[in-house]
């Protein structure tokens, strides 16, 4: 005598709602991602009609805010301090690879007098660096 089994039952996994849900998150993640702001110092730039795009590698960013606040890559500073801690991170990057070209970026308010970026440049010529200064292009 044969025995039958009833009828077998097919396993499924059913993902429909599973679609809803990934674009939801996808959703609030976007959503969230532009409301950050990057814990960056912010200065406007002077404006320059020949400005480039630089790529950044290597160097070490020197920044000058409105009320004369001095920040070497993203440390803050005062000025008289501002060529030992140069110093510093020109030794720290020839410590990784002696044969980097160290270049100093210097990102100035656009409100700022010239003797103030003027001072910062003649600590970056008593130190032999090639220092570039930031502008950005008018809208």
């Amino acid at each position: 005598m044969k025995i039958e089994r009833r009828k077998t039952r097919a396993v499924e996994v059913y993902t429909s709602s599973l679609n809803d849900i990934m674009f939801f998150l996808l959703l609030f993640f976007l959503i969230i991602s532009t409301m950050v702001t990057p814990a960056a110092i912010r200065v406007l730039l002077p404006n320059a009609s020949t400005s480039e795009q630089v790529v950044t590698k290597k160097n070490i960013n020197l920044i000058i805010t409105q009320d004369l606040r001095y920040y070497v890559n993203d440390k803050e500073v005062l000025k008289d301090e501002i060529e030992p801690a140069l110093i510093a991170a020109i030794a720290k990057e020839k410590e990784k690879n002696e044969n980097v070209e160290v270049n100093v970026l210097l990102q100035a308010d656009k409100s700022l007098s010239l003797q103030n970026v003027v001072d910062v440049i003649d600590i970056g010529n008593k130190l032999r660096i090639k220092m570039v200064l930031f502008t950005q292009k008018p809208e």
